[in-house]
C-alpha cells in the first residue's frame, strides 16, 4: 500500500503493443533490467495490423528518468513454467525521458513453442542421422564393405601385421647402420664429405660473388657484359644485311643464278664420284684397278733394291770424271 509502486506513489502511463501477448495477465509486473518498476493495468486488443495486442504500463514516476522514450518493451517469462511479464530495457536508448501515455517501442523474443516448433525439423534430421548411422555400423559388423573387410577379416590383418614387420625391420637396419639409406643417415664418414663438399660449394659461390674466377667476370665483369652486348649487336647487323641481300654471304643468299650455278657444281661433282666409284677414267682405275697398285708395288720394290744395291757398291753405280782444259 505504502511501497515503491504501491497506490499512494506518483505514476505514469505508458503504452507498448505486441503481436502476441499470450500468457500476460492484467496485474503483471513490469520489470526495468529485472527491477520491479509497475505492473500491467490493460491488455486489449485494438486495430494494428502487425501489433493489434496493446498493453497498459503503470510505472513508478521515480524511473522516469531511466525509462526513455526509446527504450523497448519485451514480453518474458520467469523461469520456464513462471509467469510472463513486461521487461523493459535502456541499454541502447538515447532518447529523452518517457512521458505519460507515451507508447514504448517493442522487441520480439521467440517463444518456447517458437523453439519447439523450429527444432521439429532438425530433430527430424538427427533422426534421420542416427538411422543411416545404425545402418552402416550393421554393415561394419557384418564384414560387408571395405571397412567392414578392414577390421573382420583376419588375414587382411595378418598382412597388415606382416607389412608393419617388414617396416620395422626395414627402419632396425636403417637404425643400425646397414643399407644406402642407412649409410645415408648414420656414417660420419659420408656426413663429413657432404659437409665438405658444401662448404667449397659455399665458397665458390662467395668467389663468383667476388667476381674471381671466369664464372665471377662472366657474371660481375661489365666489360664482358659489353663486349657480349656489341657482339650481339654486330651479328644482329651481320644477320640484317645477309637477309638485306649484301655483302658475299648476302649474294650467296639471295642470289638465284648462284643458287643454279652451285646445284649444277653440285650435280656434276656427284656424276664425278659416281664414274669414279664404278671405276671409269683415269682416276677410277687409280682407285679400282688391281694391276696399277700391283705395278706401283712392284716398282717401289725395285726401287728398293737399287738403293740398297747403290749404297752397298757405290763406285759400280756412280763414276766421276774430271776433265782438265
Amino acid at each position: 500500500m505504502t511501497g515503491e509502486v504501491g497506490f499512494f506513489t506518483s505514476k505514469i502511463r505508458l503504452r507498448t503493443y505486441f503481436e502476441n501477448a499470450e500468457g500476460l495477465r492484467v496485474g503483471a509486473p513490469v520489470r526495468l533490467e529485472g527491477v520491479d518498476i509497475g505492473n500491467v493495468t490493460a491488455i486489449r486488443v485494438v486495430d494494428r495490423k502487425l501489433t493489434p495486442v496493446e498493453v497498459v504500463l503503470k510505472i513508478s514516476a521515480k524511473y522516469k528518468k531511466q525509462v526513455l522514450k526509446d527504450s523497448q518493451a519485451v514480453l518474458a517469462t520467469a523461469g520456464v513454467l513462471g509467469e510472463t511479464f513486461v521487461d523493459i530495457s535502456s541499454k541502447n536508448a538515447k532518447l529523452s525521458p518517457a512521458e505519460n501515455h507515451d507508447e514504448l517501442p517493442t522487441q520480439t523474443r521467440p517463444d518456447i513453442q517458437d523453439m519447439v516448433r523450429a527444432s521439429q525439423g532438425t530433430l527430424q534430421n538427427i533422426d534421420v542421422l542416427v538411422k543411416r548411422l545404425d545402418r552402416i555400423l550393421s554393415t561394419i559388423e557384418s564384414g560387408r564393405g571395405s571397412v567392414g573387410k578392414a577390421i573382420n577379416d583376419p588375414e587382411l590383418y595378418n598382412r597388415l601385421s606382416e607389412t608393419l614387420s617388414e617396416v620395422q625391420r626395414v627402419v632396425n637396419q636403417i637404425s643400425s647402420g646397414k643399407g644406402s639409406i642407412g649409410k645415408l643417415i648414420n656414417d660420419q664418414e659420408l656426413y663429413d664429405k657432404l659437409n665438405a663438399s658444401i662448404t667449397k660449394v659455399d665458397r665458390m659461390v662467395d668467389e663468383i660473388n667476388t667476381g674471381k674466377g671466369t664464372i665471377g667476370k662472366l657474371i660481375k665483369d661489365p666489360s664482358l657484359y659489353n663486349e657480349a652486348h656489341s657482339t650481339i649487336a654486330k651479328a644482329n647487323q651481320l644477320m640484317a644485311d645477309v637477309n638485306a641481300g649484301k655483302g658475299a654471304l648476302g649474294k650467296f643468299t639471295h642470289d638465284e643464278e648462284f643458287a643454279r650455278k652451285l646445284d649444277d657444281t653440285v650435280t656434276k661433282l656427284n656424276s664425278l664420284l659416281a664414274r669414279m666409284d664404278a671405276g671409269e677414267g683415269t682416276v677410277g682405275k687409280l682407285f679400282h684397278d688391281p694391276s696399277l697398285y700391283t705395278n706401283a708395288d712392284q716398282m717401289l720394290l725395285e726401287t728398293r733394291k737399287l738403293v740398297q744395291a747403290i749404297r752397298e757398291n757405290p763406285k759400280k753405280y756412280l763414276t766421276i770424271r774430271f776433265k782438265m782444259f
